[in-house]
């Protein structure tokens, strides 16, 4: 029984990779999903992070709702945008989608 036991010991030892070619596709799928996936996202959030910064009075702006309106006050939370004559709607900065080129509200 103890030569059995002794047997079966001498044959793991003898593993030259040590179990490194059992971690090896787990390591190479987190690669493979860093560079699809987490990169290119930290990249847009980036972007937006920076054109969040960026806004002032005057911009043409739509949000993740659809509104279309150019910004009359911009705090460090909140952005006020006109949407029609004399009419305002305050929303949070996050929701700001994209920033128009100047005079894209006359051609509409």
């Amino acid at each position: 029984m103890i030569s059995l036991a002794h047997a079966q010991t001498a044959g793991a030892a003898a593993d030259p990779t040590g179990g490194f070619m059992q971690l090896l596709p787990m390591i190479l799928m987190f690669v493979v999903l860093w560079f699809l996936m987490i990169r290119p996202q930290m990249k847009k959030s980036k972007e937006h992070k920076a054109l969040l910064a960026a806004l002032q009075k005057g911009d043409e702006v739509v949000t993740g709702g659809g509104i279309v309106g150019r910004i009359t006050k911009v705090d460090d939370n909140y952005v006020t945008v006109e949407i029609a004559k004399d009419t305002e709607v305050v929303v949070q900065k996050p929701a700001i989608g994209i920033v128009l080129p100047k005079g894209t509200l006359k051609s509409l």
